[in-house]
């Protein structure tokens, strides 16, 4: 009997082992099929981050990034309603990505070496460099900062660039874009430091700050993210940012969204690829 019963689990033991191996041998699914076949594409955006992705007094969700990020869920999935916006943190990005809380990153994301590291970048569709906001522009240049409080956003290029590079600068962290620039306006520290085509458009709806500090460090590009080990979807994305490019939709996007904010301050070709 006990031989009987040694017999029966060592079969059992061999029959779940051989259904767990067939099971762990079936193909992973790139993040394309697996959107195609839910039938929606899910788009980590800024919620509170205008002009390039905020919520409007309705409820729905605007800007930028968010234009893109339509147009692309239409060209994938042949209607521009079959997104499901994720509001994320600049510091959660590249979270949100490895827990697969959402398939793409379309939330003003530089790339830097550091990130590629983690995932995966499509073609660029934005430029951008690092800028200062200040008080009437009081602070002009970096040396100016020394032993003083500059506020930034935390997990963003301003983060690392400051704390990599200028150590005798206190860094006052926030989470939320609100948060940082509230800080700001409350006089929690004497400058500001973030995108500068944020801050642009932040100080034309704040006179009496100034960018005084237009260009700082590398030019960067902002560019779409994907988890990495998606090279189909990662594909996808490439043809679809160089198509906007080519058919002249980008530009589109920023009068729509981004020229009634700066005016004729600054040219579409500053801030878009065309």
């Amino acid at each position: 009997m006990t031989k009987n019963f040694l017999k029966t689990w060592g079969f059992l033991l061999v029959l779940v082992t051989l259904i767990f191996n067939a099971c762990s041998d079936k193909p992973k699914l790139d993040a394309l099929d697996s959107i195609k076949q839910k039938g929606v594409v899910r788009i980590g955006v800024f919620s509170d981050k205008p002009p390039f992705g905020f919520v409007d007094s309705k409820g729905a969700y605007q800007g930028f990034d968010v234009y893109i990020a339509k147009r692309m869920a239409k060209d994938l999935l042949g209607d521009e309603n079959k997104i499901e916006f994720v509001p994320v943190e600049a510091s959660a990005r590249v979270e949100f990505l490895k827990a697969n809380k959402v398939d793409i990153i379309m939330a003003n994301f530089t790339q830097t070496n550091e990130r590629k590291e983690v995932v995966d970048f499509a073609k660029p569709y934005m430029k951008v460099a690092l800028g200062v906001v200040s008080k009437n522009g009081m602070i002009k240049d970096i040396e100016e900062l020394k032993d003083k409080t500059l506020i930034v956003n935390k997990g963003t290029t301003a983060d690392f660039y400051f704390t990599k590079n200028y150590p005798n600068i206190k860094l006052l962290k926030f989470e939320q874009n609100t948060e940082t620039f509230l800080a700001l306006l409350n006089n929690r520290g004497e400058a500001l430091a973030h995108d500068n085509t944020l801050l642009f458009a932040w100080a034309k709806q704040h006179p009496e700050f100034k960018v005084a500090i237009t260009s700082l460090g590398d030019k960067d590009v902002i560019a779409p993210a994907i988890k990495k080990g998606n090279p189909k979807l990662l594909e996808w994305l490439n043809n679809e940012v160089q198509q906007l490019i080519n058919e002249g939709f980008l530009k589109e996007a920023y009068k729509e969204t981004l020229e009634p904010v700066y005016g004729s301050d600054i040219k579409s070709e500053e801030i878009v690829f065309e």
